[in-house]
C-alpha cells in the first residue's frame, strides 16, 4: 500500500512539474511573440510577405510564382503552426498568385481578401476554384477599410477605393491592393505592383501614406516609385522583392538612384534572401 501511495505521489509530482514547464514555455512563447515580425520572403521574381502579428495572427500577402513559398513559410513559421489567419492577394498576376495555390493545399487558411478583379490566368482560376471548394471566407476589398489585429496593431486597406469586382482592368498592376500596416509608431506600406497613375490617385486622396518601411512597387520597375510619391511616404527603408538576374531588368537603376538620393536604405531579396524586420511598436529593433 505504501509503495503504491509513493508511486501515485511521484506520478502526481511529475504531472505538476510538466504543467509548470508548459506554463513557463507558454509565457516565454507569448512574450517572444509580443513583437511584430514582417518577413519579405525570397520567392524569386515575385512577391510574398509573411506578417506575424503581435497577437499571434499569421497574415500572408501574395505567394510568389511557384512552390518556393512553401519552403519559405516552413523556414519562418514553427513546424506546428499550419494556419494562415488572413491571405491577401494584391492582384492576379502569376508572380503574386501562383504560390497561393499550394499554400491553400498545405495550410489552414481562415480568410482571404482580394479585389475580385477579372483575369483569365489559369493559375488564378485554379486558386479561385480551390477557395470555393474549401469554402474559405472571402472578403472583397472595394473601399478603404481597417482590419484590427490588436489594440495597437491594424491593417489599413487603402486601395482600391472603389469596387473592381467583376471588372476587367487593362493594366492589372494598377488593380493591386495597397495596404498599410500600423503597429504603434511603426508603419509599413505594401503597394503590390501599383504604377505612377495610381500613386497620383493615392496622393490626391489625402490618405496618410507615411511609413517607416516601403515595399517598393512593381519590383523596383521605373513605372512605379515616383519622386513625389516617395517624398510623401518618407520611408527609412525600401524593400525590393526581386529575382536574381531576372528577365525584366528589375530593379531599375533609375529607381535605385532615386531612393539613394532621398536617403532611403535599399534592401533587396535577390541580394539578401528573405528580409526579416521586427518592431516593438516604438521602432524597428533589428535595424
Amino acid at each position: 500500500m505504501l509503495v503504491n501511495l509513493f508511486k501515485s505521489k511521484k506520478i502526481l509530482l511529475i504531472f505538476i512539474v510538466l504543467i509548470l514547464l508548459f506554463l513557463v514555455f507558454f509565457w516565454f512563447y507569448y512574450q517572444s511573440n509580443s513583437k511584430l515580425e514582417v518577413n519579405f520572403l525570397d520567392v524569386g521574381q515575385g512577391d510574398a510577405i509573411l506578417i506575424k502579428a503581435p497577437a499571434g495572427q499569421n497574415i500572408l500577402i501574395d505567394g510568389g510564382p511557384d512552390r518556393k513559398i512553401i519552403k519559405r513559410l516552413g523556414e519562418n513559421l514553427n513546424w506546428w503552426d499550419k494556419q494562415i489567419d488572413l491571405m491577401i492577394l494584391t492582384h492576379p498576376h502569376d508572380d503574386h498568385a501562383s504560390g497561393l495555390i499550394e499554400v491553400i493545399k498545405r495550410y489552414r487558411v481562415k480568410e482571404i481578401a482580394y479585389s475580385g478583379v477579372v483575369h483569365n490566368s489559369p493559375n488564378y482560376l485554379v486558386w479561385l476554384k480551390l477557395v470555393q471548394e474549401q469554402k474559405i471566407k472571402l472578403t472583397i476589398i472595394d473601399r478603404p477599410q481597417t482590419v484590427k489585429l490588436s489594440d495597437n496593431c491594424r491593417l489599413e486597406m487603402i486601395y482600391p477605393q472603389t469596387s473592381l469586382l467583376g471588372q476587367e482592368v487593362e493594366n492589372l498592376n494598377n488593380s493591386s491592393m495597397a495596404i498599410r500596416l500600423v503597429y504603434g509608431k511603426t508603419k509599413f506600406l505594401f503597394v503590390g505592383d501599383l504604377e505612377e497613375l495610381i500613386e497620383k490617385e493615392l496622393l490626391n486622396s489625402k490618405i496618410d501614406l507615411t511609413a517607416n518601411v516601403l515595399k517598393v512597387g512593381h519590383h523596383g520597375s521605373d513605372t512605379s516609385s515616383s519622386q513625389v510619391f516617395l517624398e510623401k511616404i518618407k520611408p527609412q527603408l525600401a524593400i525590393i522583392s526581386v529575382g536574381l538576374k531576372n528577365d525584366f531588368g528589375h530593379p531599375s537603376l533609375r529607381i535605385i538612384k532615386r531612393l539613394e538620393r532621398l536617403g532611403i536604405k535599399v534592401l533587396r531579396t535577390d541580394q539578401l534572401g528573405t528580409i526579416k524586420l521586427i518592431s516593438d511598436q516604438f521602432g524597428l529593433v533589428n535595424f
